[in-house]
């Protein structure tokens, strides 16, 4: 069964564009990567995922079942965690720990303790009191001490400083690895490339590409590094040129035998040819769609 799958999402903000036909398909137990910049759909995909609002049209269901007639039983088996954590100010953080776990009808006594002691996090502080990266560790706490089946993360480590993050994706593996489900939205494509075994690539509310982390990274762009005096102009098919000191680098998806005719022709004192990073092909994916446009 799959965790998510979509047919023809759509949705509208007045004439504004939300998402497009979005065919999605996130398999029971994944770590998958959403991955788009700011505006591409991340968030109105999500929204409409967890019922916060209505599809233009098109279908949604979430482990099995349709978002439109099973809303109640849905949000019992996933959790949440949203890009900004917005709770009442003057509740205590333990408080807030303890009204999540009751809305799900569950003792999660033993597994937020858990987990406020491995972020940091002091419960008992209001959340008024609370700085950004504190308020989303509470929500992380909420999120999961239900012991969800379905994670829906939405650029969920912002606020949150390089040791935290660590932790936070070491939590999610080990929960991942007893069968819960990880959906990651993210712009932040180190995160995607690390930790998801699948990923989609959303452009301006429609999905562009998808498959493992690893056909992402097969296109037939590579990263040239280049020392000495090279020059790429003559060269078609150049993305990313940088010139730094005596190194020029570019991402060339062109004719292989020409780029190493021009090589051959001028004076080069070293030269690496590799496969672009996850960074590198989300540029390729998007800089090509400019083109065809």
């Amino acid at each position: 069964m799959n965790a998510i799958q979509t047919e023809g999402l759509t949705k509208f903000y007045g004439r504004s564009r939300g998402i497009i036909d979005l065919d999605l398909e996130v398999r029971e137990g994944e770590f998958y990567g959403f991955i788009g910049p700011n505006g591409a759909g991340k968030s109105t995909t999500i929204r409409i995922l967890m019922g916060l609002i209505h599809r233009t049209r098109g279908s949604a269901w979430i482990l099995g079942r349709d978002i439109s007639r099973e809303k109640e039983q849905i949000l019992s088996e996933i959790g949440y965690l949203p890009s900004e954590a917005v709770f009442y100010p003057d509740m205590r953080g333990r408080d807030l720990i303890r009204l999540s776990a009751d809305l799900h009808r569950k003792d999660c006594r033993k597994a937020s303790l858990e987990l406020c002691e491995r972020l940091q996090l002091d419960p008992s502080r209001r959340i008024s009191e609370l700085s950004f990266g504190n308020r989303k560790k509470l929500a992380v706490v909420c999120a999961l001490q239900h012991d969800p089946r379905l994670c829906i993360l939405d650029e969920p480590t912002g606020g949150l400083d390089p040791l935290m993050q660590k932790e936070f994706f070491e939590i999610l593996k080990e929960r991942n690895e007893k069968g819960m489900t990880v959906f990651l939205s993210s712009h932040i494509l180190s995160e995607v490339q690390r930790f998801c075994s699948r990923a989609a690539i959303i452009r301006e509310g429609r999905i562009i590409a998808s498959g493992s982390v690893e056909e992402l990274a097969r296109t037939n762009a590579k990263r040239v590094s280049v020392r000495g005096s090279f020059d790429a102009s003559g060269l078609p098919d150049v993305r990313d040129l940088q010139i730094s000191d005596d190194t020029v680098s570019f991402l060339y998806s062109g004719d292989i035998n020409l780029l190493l005719s021009q090589l051959g022709r001028q004076p080069v004192m070293d030269l690496t040819i590799s496969e672009p990073d996850l960074e590198e092909v989300f540029l390729h994916y998007y800089t090509e769609g400019d083109e065809k446009q």
